[in-house]
């Protein structure tokens, strides 16, 4: 199972229902399911729906690294990013370059 504290850490205080949302829905059961779809395949859809949506702050960085930890390489992500390039928006691409550049510089 999946475990994260983003939320809590984050907003437990201020939104306990959607720290809880987060941490033990989305992230304890719905990331966990990796009998139906692989955690490597998870990250490559959540990280192409990121940058689909123009989503480009801290969440397309925790993905991308999230990515990098389940398998997808470097090469990988920039083919990924090159095709959503066409569908999603010559714009977003480049600002997803910026972010998977110092991800996987790391």
């Amino acid at each position: 199972m999946v475990k994260v504290t983003a939320g809590h850490d984050a907003l437990g205080d201020f939104a306990p229902k959607f720290a809880e949302l987060n941490d033990d829905i989305l992230f304890g059961e719905v990331w966990s399911r990796e009998d139906e779809l692989s955690l490597r395949d998870r990250s490559l859809i959540t990280v192409t729906t990121l940058i689909a949506s123009g989503i480009t702050d801290g969440s397309l960085r925790f993905h991308m690294e999230n990515a990098r930890r389940n398998g997808i390489t470097k090469e990988e992500m920039a083919e990924a990013i090159t095709h959503i390039a066409f569908y999603a928006g010559w714009p977003k691409a480049w600002a997803a370059f910026a972010v998977a550049k110092d991800v996987y510089q790391e």
